[in-house]
């Protein structure tokens, strides 16, 4: 898969993610399988127990389907993930 920033479009529900960085430092090391997504939050399976993960103060790594790991800052993310596809991304180069 080509990363591109139609990467913003994507489905997040069952991809491995991990929380890079965050201004919560309880955040920061989480990783796991999201299992579920709402406007503003990610649900994160970490070691058996859901962790819910504001999304506007996180970075994240994604894996996709085919390996490739994407960095993605969460302020892109929030909002509701049926309007996220939606949504045109400009491109800002």
């Amino acid at each position: 898969m080509k990363v591109t920033p139609a990467i913003l479009q994507h489905e997040f529900i069952g991809l491995k993610a991990k929380v890079v960085e965050s201004k919560n430092p309880y955040y920061e090391g989480i990783e796991g399988r999201v299992v579920d997504e709402t406007r503003n939050t990610f649900t994160i399976l970490h070691e058996g127990e859901k962790k819910i993960i504001v999304k506007d103060v996180a970075v994240f790594h994604f894996t996709l389907p085919d390996g490739t790991v994407v960095e993605v800052d969460g302020r892109a993310l929030v909002g509701r993930p049926e309007d996220r596809v939606k949504r045109r991304v400009r491109r800002r180069w």
